[in-house]
């Protein structure tokens, strides 16, 4: 019998093999289930995605047989198997042995059942020397190359490693609020964003530091017309509306454009790189750009291992239009700030250089270095 943990773990991985998000698919499951559980299924399906490079390469150390020749349900349970024998301290080696090969068998692969449980009773806690650097790190190598030539070698490393741990917790706590008793919060230097030490945020939104540090760039003040143009999920947007803005907030597709109706704020659908439907201009514009993703791997991990060079071309072209039209829609002596949780040139410096802008300021954090998420953004100013 295999335990629910394991089992969601399990399902949570073949998902994201198919598209899919580990942080949205277990925010969807998890409440079915026990807290512990679904805190295991968490830790194992986040250690595998990040770890993925390390742990294939054990595979292969153990097995002697290429990735290639495993199926892929039988790679999963592999792969869940050797981080928990390997990473995990407090799980006993027999279960997850024996797990492992029930997940192979439920699966419909009984007849590699045998061979899973071989090469699981091999896996030891010994040192292993990493083929190379991208395996030490699980990045891609081309990945790992790029950040090589535009931060250095050494803030690279650090970007890796850090996307090898899991985030901080970091909640919005607006001006005049207060967290319930028994929740300890760690104040930082962005006003009204807290380290969630201990406890559970309750009411408050969950919102890395990187992002709330977007926000305040806009130099927000009450009454100011505020455009959101790619608000979803709204956090930024909460965030604007401290600041007393008359605030629209709009998204691409509609169930991202649903969540932003609890806001209380005009919602409108549309497409950012077509002509904006708004008769007036805005004070301000926040165009948080849809990219690549990659100053949040620590927590979404899959990103790496989906990503290809192509990509990031598509996505400042994408980027530029959208930038290119939401500054249509900024009145003169106006403020937009265009941000995204990218670490790529291309998707950054690359989309302003793009329209020849020179913005008054530029905001960089940089996993490793900075505490959160790495972000990218940039202050424009029409005169």
């Amino acid at each position: 019998m295999v335990s629910p943990a394991r089992l969601l773990a399990c399902d949570t991985l073949r998902k994201v093999g198919r598209g899919g998000y580990a942080s949205d698919l277990l925010a969807a499951s998890s409440t079915t289930i026990d807290p512990r559980d679904a805190a295991l299924a968490s830790e194992i399906t986040f250690g595998v995605l990040r770890y993925q490079a390390q742990l294939d390469f054990l595979i292969e150390h153990y097995s002697g047989r290429g990735l290639r020749r495993l199926d892929f349900e039988v790679l999963l349970a592999l792969r869940m198997g050797i981080y928990q024998l390997r990473y995990l301290d407090r799980i006993p080696a027999h279960a997850a042995v024996s797990e492992s090969v029930e997940l192979v068998k439920n699966a419909g692969f009984s007849s590699a059942a045998g061979f899973t449980n071989a090469v699981l009773r091999k896996v030891g806690r010994e040192a292993v020397e990493w083929p190379n650097r991208a395996v030490d790190l699980s990045h891609p190598a081309w990945l790992l190359e790029r950040w090589d030539r535009e931060f250095g070698v050494e803030t690279c490393t650090l970007i890796a490693r850090a996307n090898l741990r899991p985030p901080e917790t970091y909640i919005r706590v607006p001006e005049g609020r207060q967290a319930a008793t028994g929740v300890t919060l760690q104040p930082t230097e962005v006003p009204g964003c807290y380290r969630l030490v201990a406890g559970e945020p309750g009411e408050f939104r969950i919102q890395d530091i990187g992002s709330q540090a977007v926000v305040p760039l806009l130099g927000l003040t009450a009454g100011t017309t505020f455009l959101d143009l790619c608000a979803a999920p709204g956090n930024k947007t909460a965030q604007a509306l401290e600041s007393g803005v008359r605030a629209v907030a709009c998204d691409l597709h509609s169930k991202r454009v649903e969540m932003l109706r609890t806001l209380g704020v005009d919602v409108v659908q549309l497409d950012g790189t077509r002509d904006l439907p708004f008769g007036r201009p805005f004070d301000r514009i926040l165009l948080d750009a849809p990219c690549s993703g990659t100053g949040t791997l620590a927590r979404n991990p899959e990103i790496k291992w989906r990503l290809e060079p192509a990509d990031i071309q598509e996505l400042h072209d994408r980027q530029a239009v959208l930038l290119r039209c939401a500054l249509d829609a900024l009145s003169p002596g106006g403020v937009l700030v265009y941000s995204t949780c990218s670490l790529e040139v291309e998707e950054n410096d690359g989309v302003i250089a793009a329209l020849g802008l020179r913005p008054m300021r530029v905001m960089r954090r940089i996993p490793g270095r900075d505490p959160g998420d790495g972000f990218f953004a940039a202050v424009i100013k029409l005169n």
